[in-house]
């Protein structure tokens, strides 16, 4: 497995905004610390996903960042990205790693170390978690865990730990003290006046 890096950018595909222009402010600043997960609406076809994600491996490569595709593995393959993450209402993790195969990244959603500790035996490489803070990026989410629901899962397993949801600049020493090795974020970035300057307060962050 390469190695991870700490700021992942969840693209953002909602109406108005564009992902690839914040990828490509993104890119040249955080260089091999970014971890982009192409993540698609719902409704959105296995076309668009594949186009999207076709891109962004493309737009990753010179920079050596790792691209993982959300959710649908099958479009992870077609495209040649590093890996995938699944949620907790997406393929078990035991399944999701023998599509992608031994050496790839799987991530997988925990906010608890029981299930954590589940996806890490079956074979996850990191673990999302959260959301630790209110959120409105995607709905249907449950009640923010925050630095303690953080701490509680890094400190039952030994892969690295992302910390997902309402993450800020400001946020990050917290969730880093609390055991987060990085960050996943959509709206700090994609809703960003300037994605290049907001993705270096936070490599700031989490280097500090």
């Amino acid at each position: 497995m390469p190695s991870l890096g700490r700021l992942h950018l969840i693209t953002d595909t909602r109406p108005g905004r564009d992902p690839l222009a914040v990828l490509r402010a993104a890119l040249p600043v955080a260089r091999a610390e970014l971890v982009v997960q192409v993540r698609v609406t719902d409704d959105a076809t296995d076309r668009e996903a594949y186009d999207l994600a076709r891109r962004a491996v493309a737009l990753c490569a010179p920079y050596g960042a790792t691209c993982l595709v959300n959710d649908r593995l099958h479009v992870a393959l077609a495209v040649g990205a590093a890996g995938g993450h699944v949620g907790a209402d997406d393929l078990p993790v035991p399944a999701a790693r023998r599509i992608l195969g031994p050496t790839a990244v799987l991530g997988a959603t925990a906010r608890s170390p029981g299930p954590a500790a589940e996806a890490v035996a079956g074979g996850a490489s990191y673990l999302g978690v959260g959301p630790c803070h209110a959120t409105d990026t995607k709905a249907g989410l449950p009640d923010p865990i925050g630095p303690a629901g953080v701490r509680a899962v890094a400190v039952a397993v030994a892969v690295p730990v992302i910390a997902i949801g309402g993450v800020t600049a400001a946020g990050v020493p917290a969730l880093r003290a609390a055991g987060a090795y990085g960050v996943a974020v959509v709206g700090a970035l994609s809703a960003a006046a300037d994605p290049a300057r907001a993705t270096a307060e936070l490599l700031g962050a989490l280097t500090c």
